[in-house]
């Protein structure tokens, strides 16, 4: 279990620093609790406490009060409340440790970060069975490579995620203190360097490369990438006030490899974790032998939950990585509340278990959460498919399912969104189903629809689209003409039409059920013959 000065130490002060703390043995904690202003709190032995947007003295004594007693061990404020004597006073007295957040940090962003520290130590000593490598070790090179260059540094991962950071704030601008806040380079920057080549030049380079200073007043940095056997782990990024001597910026590429070493074994053990995790995950969702077990080890404890399953539509490998991590991230958390989330790369596929309260149907409004999770920083939006109600272990196999016919749905554009939830799609996956089955019993070459087909194809007529609508509105001709828009007249002249160039006894309900199948293959069906393949609406009513 993380420490108190350690969660701190991983955040680093550029974000809190400490007001006052009580001294002896360190103080493990336990989890990150937004204070509800208009709710009972209820905190666990050494929670730590953000009393966001609290300005009034005496809801914070009051608030110090209740971490004392259920014996909470930090409470995190913004000036001016966080420096107020009564209230250092009171944190003295009760032993509550008293933390001031930086003012320009965001409280979303405090989360995510302390969450994010917490989140490394948890998972990966259950699932790896060992503890995560000192994150000091890395922030200490950072500290060291800092004193080479004379200037403030950031260790970063391939994935430009920052992983830790020198002092000498200082001597920074804003880019970094955004880049230190949310852990990643923010998005505006790195679309600067992604267009002149900065990033490329990072894989392909071994040498330090100086980027002159860029965007919204940023300062030149020089930039030194890590590489371990070809393989490129990350890069070391320091604010230079212009070009660097020769002999300074040899140092500094002599200094990466102080940081390879750091960063490989972080590489490794994300390695171990990740799998662990994925295959804890993957027993889960799929129902195999030891779900139970795995379940437990996930913390899915209490339902009911949905199945969350995200698709990237990159074509990058890069920026498809990004956004894979990036999707997984934010699904492994829901902000507010206690709630995790465990989230793996499946086959292509991110896969999050998430309590159901984070997402509702159309009947309420999209959880913003949700909506969150579809925001990344590539240009694709991910498609975000949520399966059925799980109130079992069991019955989250049966949710992953319907997660995948949503997801289905929505990459063959049969939705035409970038989110659904299957509660809301479920007639829409019924027909895919029956259209995928239909496929590949080859229904669309039976029967007078293919000659219709090629009628329509070869004299640019549209009786297909005029016999589908027809047949969806029940034969209401005004319906099914509203549907083409069309006058009713043009709808009953093509009508006689159609049946001069093929015979149907459209007074046949049996005819009519098996034209409403082939139409619905060829319309919901992916695979098939020539025939389901085309495009049977593409021609605008004539």
């Amino acid at each position: 279990m993380i420490s108190l000065q350690r969660l701190f130490d991983a955040v680093g002060p550029s974000v809190l620093s400490e007001v006052c703390a009580p001294e002896g043995a360190p103080v493990p904690v336990g989890d990150v609790v937004i204070a509800e202003s208009d709710g009972e709190l209820e905190l666990g032995a050494g929670d730590v406490v953000l009393g966001v947007n609290l300005i009034d003295r005496m809801a914070v004594l009051r608030l110090l009060s209740v971490c004392a007693r259920q014996s909470a061990a930090a409470l995190l404020l913004k000036a001016p409340v966080a420096v107020d004597e009564e209230v250092t006073e009171a944190a003295r007295a009760t032993g509550v440790a008293l933390v001031e957040v930086a003012h320009r940090a965001g409280w979303a962003q405090v989360v995510s970060l302390l969450r994010a520290a917490l989140d490394s130590e948890g998972l990966a000593g259950v699932a790896a069975g060992r503890e995560v490598a000192e994150a000091g070790d890395l922030f200490e090179v950072a500290d060291a490579i800092a004193c080479i260059i004379d200037g403030p540094v950031t260790i970063e991962d391939r994935n430009s995620r920052v992983l830790a950071y020198s002092t000498r704030q200082e001597c920074g601008d804003e880019a970094r203190v955004a880049t230190i806040m949310s852990r990643h380079v923010p998005d505006e920057l790195a679309a600067h360097y992604r267009r002149h080549g900065v990033f490329r030049r990072i894989v392909q380079d071994k040498r330090p490369i100086y980027v002159p200073a860029a965007v919204g007043g940023s300062k030149p940095r020089l930039v030194m990438p890590v590489h371990a056997g070809g393989d490129v782990l990350g890069s070391i990024w320091a604010i230079v006030p212009g070009p660097v001597p020769t002999e300074r910026a040899a140092a500094f590429a002599v200094a990466a490899d102080a940081a390879a070493l750091h960063l490989l074994r972080r590489r490794a053990e994300a390695d171990r974790e990740r799998l662990a995790l994925t295959d804890m995950v993957a027993s889960v969702l799929h129902g195999k032998e030891g779900a139970a077990d795995a379940a437990r080890l996930l913390g899915l404890v209490a339902g009911p939950w949905r199945v969350v399953a995200v698709g990237l539509r990159c074509e990058d490998a890069h920026e498809a990585e990004t956004q894979r991590l990036t999707v997984r991230e934010r699904l492994s958390r829901f902000p507010g509340s206690r709630l995790r989330s465990p989230a793996a790369d499946i086959g292509g596929v991110v896969y999050g278990i998430v309590a159901a309260e984070a997402v509702t149907t159309t009947s309420g409004r999209q959880s913003d959460w949700l909506y969150e999770v579809g925001e990344t920083t590539g240009r694709a939006t991910p498609l975000i498919a949520v399966g059925g109600l799980a109130a079992s272990i069991p019955e989250l196999a049966v949710s992953r399912e319907q997660a995948d016919d949503t997801l289905g749905l929505l990459t063959a554009g049969l939705v035409a969104k970038t989110q659904a939830v299957h509660d809301d799609v479920w007639a829409e996956v019924v027909l895919r189903r029956t259209a995928l089955a239909t496929s590949i019993a080859r229904t669309a070459d039976i029967g007078p629809l293919p000659r219709l087909m090629d009628h329509d194809r070869e004299c640019r007529t549209s009786h297909v689209p005029t016999l589908e609508a027809w047949l969806e509105e029940m034969g209401d001709l005004k319906a099914a003409a509203a549907r083409l828009h069309v006058h009713p007249n043009t709808l009953r002249h093509r009508m006689r039409r159609l049946q001069e160039i093929v015979e149907l006894r459209l007074d046949s309900p049996k005819v009519r059920s098996a034209l409403l199948l082939q139409l619905t293959a060829l319309r919901y069906g992916a695979e098939g013959t020539p025939h389901a393949k085309a495009d049977h609406r593409a021609r605008p009513p004539q």
